[in-house]
């Protein structure tokens, strides 16, 4: 069968009913980092119920992954992603009065399902899901192996969490070969079902800088927190000004700093105390610790006013004690067109390949287990995280018959694989 029939036929056969059902079922289940374990279980169910062989493993406590192998001969296909969303705080009061309210009702309104995580990411989870399903259906098995591996703690925001304890835990099983080692993974963050072959890096640096509180009619008895932090914002957006105008990357752009909150004052006295902290975007090619190296250097930390001292912390570690590296693959290689290629025969349109302007977990297969990695699955990236959520209901759809028919293409013919249209 060809790449067109095969095309036609998922679409002839797809349930539409039941693919919604699934992401409304998934969606249902409140999963916030630190409380994914329900999901789990839930996905694991689905795993079960198409023949997979399954398991659960614990991190962080009894914080559960799971996954799901089909084996045969061939090349090993990974489709993974997270099952933590972030926080719901909010929510309600902003959807007062409107069908919407509920952050786990997944309303359907304007051709879009509102919900937290439909977006991020159960969208892209359950499209790959239901199309391996569709699959089944049709008879038309995959020529190569398959792991779906779902995994928490990928998001940030809630205390004690947010550091991919899930993809390490994750890691370190493919490594001891308890699950098979992929040879192409897709990670299912949501690029509008476009292609990110790279991704930006980051750190996030809080920096508390101590002087001396005084009361406000004797100042020459303190030391004043706030004009040192205001002399740091200055030489940090010099910094940022340094470089924007450095080298940028075709995909991702330049890199930059970005102070996101600041806090110090409150009494009628001299500030004792302030508090900032920033973000850093770093492109593929930069190394973590030299940009780390560069913002202290450019803070002057050695020419402190007297009387002034400087903490930085760093507490936003990933597959870097400070931060998360920035990484790219290659984009012209046979597993990256063939997954294009499905995409526009089920959209009708071309698709892009581009850079994630965010940050996740390919680092840990693409630097940690030499996996290359994409990004690919329905749903915006800038509706992730806010009280708009949604995912619209016909690209998640199409999402599900293209994972089917790359699932399907994966390690078959050259002949099956280049047929775009």
């Amino acid at each position: 069968m060809t790449a067109m029939a095969l095309s036609e036929r998922l679409r002839q056969e797809q349930d539409a009913d039941a693919d919604l059902t699934l992401l409304r079922n998934a969606l249902s289940i409140e999963s916030v980092t630190g409380n994914e374990t329900r999901f789990a279980r839930f996905l694991d169910q689905q795993l079960m119920a198409l023949g997979l062989n399954t398991g659960r493993s614990c991190f962080a406590g009894e914080r559960e992954n799971v996954w799901g192998i089909a084996s045969v001969e061939g090349p090993n296909l990974m489709i993974l992603g997270h099952t933590d969303t972030v926080h719901i705080r909010g929510w309600e009061e902003y959807w007062e009065d409107d069908a919407r309210k509920n952050p786990f009702g997944a309303t359907e309104k304007d051709g879009h399902i509102w919900s937290r995580g439909a977006s991020d990411l159960k969208g892209g989870i359950c499209a790959a899901i239901a199309g391996y399903r569709l699959l089944q259906k049709l008879g038309a098995m995959p020529s190569a192996s398959l792991t779906f591996a779902f995994i928490g703690d990928e998001e940030s925001g809630e205390p004690g969490s947010g550091v991919s304890a899930g993809a390490k835990d994750l890691v370190g099983r493919i490594k001891s070969a308890e699950i098979p080692r992929p040879d192409f993974a897709i990670y299912v963050e949501p690029t509008s079902l476009d292609i990110y072959s790279a991704q930006i890096g980051f750190f996030i640096a809080e920096i508390t800088i101590t002087g001396k509180t005084a009361y406000f009619g004797r100042p020459e008895l303190g030391v004043d927190a706030l004009k040192a932090t205001h002399t740091l914002l200055s030489k940090i957006w010099d910094h940022e000004k340094e470089l924007n105008a450095g080298p940028r990357h075709d995909l991702v752009g330049a890199s930059s700093v970005l102070v996101t909150h600041i806090d110090g004052g409150g009494f009628i006295a001299v500030p004792g105390e302030c508090r900032l902290s920033l973000i850093r975007k770093l492109r593929p090619g930069e190394m973590l610790d030299v940009a780390v190296a560069a913002l202290e250097s450019a803070l002057g930390l050695d020419h402190l006013p007297t009387g002034i001292e400087v903490c930085i912390d760093y507490p936003a570690g990933r597959d870097h004690p400070k931060g998360g590296s920035p990484v790219e693959n290659d984009p012209d290689t046979e597993a990256v067109r063939l997954l294009q290629n499905c995409v526009q025969q089920t959209l009708s349109r071309k698709v892009e390949i581009g850079g994630a302007p965010y940050w996740s977990e390919m680092p840990f297969l693409t630097e940690q287990i030499g996996c290359p990695t994409v990004y690919c699955a329905p749903g915006d990236i800038a509706v992730a995280h806010t009280f708009e959520e949604r995912i619209e209901v016909e690209e998640y759809l199409a999402a599900v018959r293209a994972f089917a028919l790359f699932i399907a293409q994966f390690g078959a013919s050259d002949t099956l694989a280049m047929h775009p249209t």
